[in-house]
Parts: C-alpha cells; structure tokens; sequence
C-alpha cells in the first residue's frame, strides 16, 4: 500500500527486485573439493539485467583460466572429471590476482549501471562456488569486494522448488533450455546454463503473478 506522496515501487528495476542486490551467477572449476587447499584452474561471471518490460536477461560475462597458487593441491581425478590440462600453454592462463580483480571491475561496473549496491553470487551448489571465490579473494587480499559477504542464491535449490530437479542438466531440460552435456564442466558453458535456468525462474514467476507479492485481506 502506498500513501498518497508516495510514488509506487518499480519493479522493473533491477535494484528493486533484489533490494538492492546485483545478481552475478558465477561458477568454478578446480582441482579438489578443498577451497583451502586445492587449485581454483576456472573463473566465469556474468551480470544480469532487466529488460524494458522487466524481464531479467543476461549482460556482461568475463572468463578466465587460472593458475594454480603456490603449493595448492592438484588432485587427478579432478582433472580427470573436468578435463582442464594445467600444463597446456594455449589454456592461457593467469594468476589469481589478475583473475578476480578484472572480474570485479565488472561487477562493479554493472553495480554501478543498475544503481545497486552490492553483488550477491548465484551457482549451482553455491556454497562450492563462493567457498572457492572466498578463499581466492583471501589469497590475494583483494581490495574492495562487491559481493555480499555470505548471501547467495543456490539455483539448485531454486530449480528443486520449482521443477523437482536439482542436477544442472535435468534442471535444464524440465526448464526446455539446450544443453550439450560435451561441454559441461567448462565454467564459461555452465555459467551461461546456469544464467539461462536463473533468468527463467525469476521470469517465470512473474508472469505467474508471484511477483510482487500482493497482500490479499482475509475475509471475515
């Protein structure tokens, strides 16, 4: 309810639908389940967007392979599972502190442009990406994070509510979104899959009217 001085809220505005929060879907991969220990090898971000009928799209992305830090641990099944070759030159890789900088002046950059104030993380299992992020940015005693210091939005916990599916691919298809499973556990491809199903949830809720909430008065 709104008095009359007060102007309705627009929810087509990013900043509105999140109070103020920039979703950034990120994922990770590593070499080990260990954010301590073991190497992060693969970063990708991408922001998001509304649309001019509100409608939340995919904005900038960033991609980087990454250097394994001194003295990390590389477990081979790891790399096994999600064939990353450190050793190959055309990887392209570069450390840390080159990597995570560069990806926060973009988030800035798009926290800036949608008038909010900080970034929260959005995965698939986000705990394991914002664990690796987070052990990362302690590394390299990175300066002026734009991410919520715990919040996340765990899309597989979202896609379990919403279509009974919580594995990115099943998820993906109960949502009709392509998937090419060949190049899963490539961070870039899964961020975009990722950004896709989050878009989607969110849309979806809005054009079943579940968003904004309106308050409905019982009846007597």
């Amino acid at each position: 309810m709104t008095t009359e001085t007060e102007q309705p809220t627009d929810y087509n505005l990013l900043k509105n639908r999140f109070r103020g929060y920039l979703p950034v879907i990120i994922d990770v991969e590593t070499a080990g389940l260990n954010a301590q220990t073991d190497a992060l090898l693969e970063l990708a971000a991408i922001t998001v967007k509304m649309d001019d009928a509100g409608y939340l799209v995919p904005d900038q992305q960033c991609h980087f392979h990454i250097q394994p830090f001194e003295g990390a641990n590389i477990n081979p099944d790891s790399l096994k599972f999600n064939g990353i070759d450190i050793d190959n030159p055309l990887r392209g890789a570069v450390p840390e502190n080159i990597a995570i900088p560069e990806m926060f002046k973009m988030v800035r950059k798009a926290m800036k442009a949608q008038d909010c104030q900080r970034a929260v993380i959005v995965a698939h299992n986000a705990a394991f990406d914002q664990g690796f992020l987070h052990a990362a940015i302690k590394r390299i005693n990175a300066k002026r994070d734009p991410f919520h210091p715990f919040a996340m939005f765990d899309t597989a916990t979202l896609a379990g509510f919403m279509y009974g599916q919580t594995v990115l691919v099943k998820a993906c298809q109960m949502a009709n979104i392509a998937f090419d499973g060949k190049q899963a556990h490539s961070a870039l491809y899964d961020t975009e899959k990722t950004t896709e199903l989050f878009c989607q949830m969110v849309n979806r809720l809005k054009d079943l009217g579940g968003f904004p909430l309106q308050a409905v008065e019982k009846s007597k």
